[in-house]
């Protein structure tokens, strides 16, 4: 067996704290929105995922954790999403994403 770098278990121990804070937010998103969050497609929320990924990386911890993602609006959620479709296709770099999608997020403070 192989041994592991102390580097690589930190990769990917923090990969699975991001995992795991993205699904939280989302829990929190889908039950505010209720039959709303039918009308995303996967590929929607796959977008959506990837904008608060970005943005996870850079908020602080305690920014992050009083954040009402319960709050945000459809719109705010369509507008997360077209973040992260430009982030993925590189029509925006990361620093800007983050930028625009913590403008976003910080409405619900």
């Amino acid at each position: 067996m192989p041994d592991v770098s102390r580097t690589e278990i930190g990769r990917r121990l923090f990969s699975l704290q991001k995992e795991k804070n993205i699904e939280q937010a989302l829990e929190k998103i889908r039950k505010s929105l209720g039959d709303e969050w039918k009308e995303f497609s996967q590929e929607e929320i796959e977008l959506l995922k990837h904008a608060l990924g970005d943005a996870w990386v850079i908020i602080e911890r305690d920014a992050w954790e009083k954040i009402s993602f319960s709050r945000l609006t459809r719109r705010d959620l369509l507008d997360l999403v077209a973040i992260g479709r430009e982030s993925r296709a590189k029509e925006i770099d990361q620093r800007a994403a983050v930028e625009k999608t913590s403008r976003i997020l910080h409405k619900t403070l």
